[in-house]
């Protein structure tokens, strides 16, 4: 891999990709540490600025890790990332960061987790699953603003499925200390 992809051009392509400043209150340590990128193979694209990783891919910046069969990433002209993850199969791809100042994790899965650095918006496909804390959200498709910090989670769009399926919504009981909905 080193051959095709550079250190420079991991430290230019991908320090702000990712999820790294996305979800609320996540470790901003994270920002500063440098992306690391294990997968079976690489496919670069310069001209167009595209990275294929395929094969057990993790990433890894700090706290923060994404798991999938398959990560591509693309450069806008203005220098902005768009990562795209996703797994094979029944499988999901995932996502799981420290979160600021606190022993609590925010995690994700999906078929398809969608970021994109210059909105800092995640978008979940399919089967999508959000915990932080004891919250857990659920649906066909979860959106996470980190400019807002709000969520949209509904069965659209994207939908495979043909029957509408109903969003579901965990919250803790006040005082818990977010150990209510923990398998």
């Amino acid at each position: 891999m080193s051959t095709l992809l550079s250190r420079a051009a991991f430290a230019a392509l991908l320090p702000a990709l990712l999820f790294s400043p996305c979800l609320a209150h996540a470790e901003r340590a994270d920002r500063n540490q440098p992306v690391n990128i294990e997968s079976d193979q690489v496919n670069v694209d310069d001209r167009n600025k595209v990275h294929i990783f395929e094969g057990n891919v993790v990433l890894t910046q700090g706290t923060l890790t994404i798991k999938g069969d398959k990560l591509v990433v693309t450069q806008d002209a203005e220098g902005f990332e768009k990562g795209v993850a996703t797994a094979n199969g029944n499988r999901l791809a995932t996502f799981r960061q420290k979160r600021e100042g606190a022993n609590t994790w925010i995690e994700g899965e999906a078929e398809r987790i969608e970021y994109d650095s210059h909105t800092e918006r995640a978008r979940l496909y399919q089967r999508a699953h959000v915990k932080s804390g004891g919250n857990e959200v659920r649906g066909h498709y979860v959106e996470y603003d980190a400019m807002s910090e709000n969520y949209l989670v509904t069965d659209a769009p994207g939908s495979k499925s043909t029957e509408a399926i109903r969003v579901q919504v965990v919250i803790p009981p006040k005082g818990s200390n977010g150990n209510a909905g923990k398998r």
